[in-house]
């Protein structure tokens, strides 16, 4: 049964899926570049003198660590894609625990779909790593980090590497995201897939606060320390905020985007509707916006941590240094911005429905996409307000232990990359599926919902 039920599962739910093959390919690309480097790095017939160049850079050992960080975010990033595809399922899944299905099964079930999902995005993945390493391969080359005189050469290990941490992580991934919903007993599960999303738990509060105090309080005692410290302790303080905002949800959001949406009310009756759905409907919207958090603040932090070094010393540091950093940040960014994609689409996705009785009640198509769009402003806009917020309280104590000066400094081209990139992402992922919605007719999409 759990095989059928999870191929059933993917033909009836493709687009759920969607967010779970997208981040198994971006993994695999990560994880096949990865391999090919360390290949590379570690191949017969390269002279010891080259040899020693790329050790004293850190090649092996960078690829090393993007190898295991793709693989642990994947295993989360493909949980977090799952359990949306899982919520998706909820009525599917409390008929089956009503009628004898055990929980071990529903749990193989969701590990069979995540794997199916998975493994076909990641031998694209593969193939994708290739085109990767040759780029990473060429900017070390440019850079001095690998010796002129070293081959490139595409490492065929690659391709099982790929399909084994595929199947791991996404079976980790199914398991983790099937954990609380398949342990149910059949008449909670029945009546949790009757009333949509469950309450906040009541830990979420005083744990988002304690994180945030946390983070307040750390950022303080590192701005009594000496450089080094204060830079190594940063990391920490940016992983407590996000922590913060992601449990404290939309007690936190909801406030960010009533003021966001305020700015954006005034623009005419698509966006006045946008900041009532927004202002009436926090906790889904917050769902959207605390991932757009992590790409802003995480982005942010790294960027304005170079760019001002830049700007008051004249030197970004080290080339390889520069490069490494860069290379990670977009790795953990890319992840980041896959996770809140896919919470984007499939909370517009869900609004099926809501959409369509716009449409039945004289609303023109124009006029939905407006609201929408207006929809997604309002969520990069608080993204950005909170991220900003947060990258600013990580930056404080690191830039006045190091160069005297509590504010980053950012290029005005710089900043605007970062606040189109992030409206960009909201205004895709929201905007797609509403027009795959309002393709179809309005009485056509209220039976299939």
């Amino acid at each position: 049964m759990p095989s059928g039920l999870a191929r059933a599962a993917l033909r009836g739910h493709r687009p759920a899926f969607a967010g779970t093959a997208v981040a198994a390919l971006f993994a695999a690309a990560v994880v096949g570049a990865s391999v090919t480097m360390l290949a590379v790095a570690g191949a017969d017939g390269v002279p010891v003198a080259a040899r020693r160049t790329m050790a004293a850079h850190g090649v092996g050992e960078m690829a090393l660590v993007l190898l295991l960080g793709s693989v642990y975010l994947s295993v989360f990033v493909i949980a977090s894609t799952m359990g949306t595809a899982v919520a998706q399922q909820h009525r599917e899944f409390a008929m089956l625990r009503a009628v004898g299905a055990r929980p071990w099964q529903i749990r193989r079930a969701v590990a069979v779909q995540a794997v199916l999902a998975a493994v076909p995005a990641a031998l694209a993945g593969c193939a994708l790593g290739a085109v990767l390493a040759r780029w990473w391969f060429g900017g070390m080359v440019a850079r001095g980090l690998i010796p002129g005189g070293v081959a490139f050469r595409f490492s065929w290990v690659a391709l099982p590497v790929c399909l084994a941490v595929a199947v791991v992580t996404s079976a980790v991934a199914g398991l983790l995201a099937a954990a609380r919903f398949a342990g149910l007993r059949p008449a909670r599960a029945l009546a949790e897939a009757a009333a949509g999303r469950r309450k906040l738990g009541p830990l979420r509060l005083p744990l988002g606060l304690l994180a945030t105090a946390g983070g307040v309080l750390l950022s303080r005692l590192l701005a009594d320390q000496p450089a080094e410290k204060a830079g190594q302790g940063a990391f920490l303080v940016l992983l407590l905020f996000c922590a913060g905002v992601a449990l404290l949800g939309p007690r936190l959001v909801g406030p960010a985007a009533w003021l966001v949406s305020r700015l954006v009310g005034r623009f005419g009756g698509a966006a006045g509707l946008a900041m009532r759905n927004v202002s009436a409907q926090s906790r889904r919207f917050s769902a959207a916006v605390v991932p757009l958090v992590l790409v802003v603040a995480f982005g942010t932090t790294k960027i304005a941590l170079h760019t001002t070094a830049q700007h008051l010393t004249g030197s970004a540091g080290p080339p390889d240094e520069v490069w490494l950093d860069q290379v990670g940040t977009g790795m953990y960014a890319g992840f980041a911005a896959i996770a809140a994609a896919n919470t984007l689409a499939v909370i517009t996705a869900e609004r099926r429905r809501e959409l369509a009785l716009l449409r039945l009640i004289g609303s023109y198509r124009r006029q939905v996409r407006a609201m929408a769009a207006w929809e997604a402003a309002v969520v990069a806009g608080t993204a950005l307000v909170l991220g900003t917020a947060i990258a600013l309280l990580t930056l404080a104590p690191v830039l006045r232990q190091m160069f005297g000066a509590a504010l980053p400094y950012v290029p005005w081209p710089t900043a605007a990359a970062i606040a189109g990139g992030t409206l960009l992402l909201a205004l895709l992922s929201t905007g797609l599926p509403v027009h795959l919605t309002l393709r179809r007719r309005a009485t056509e999409t209220l039976a299939a919902a």
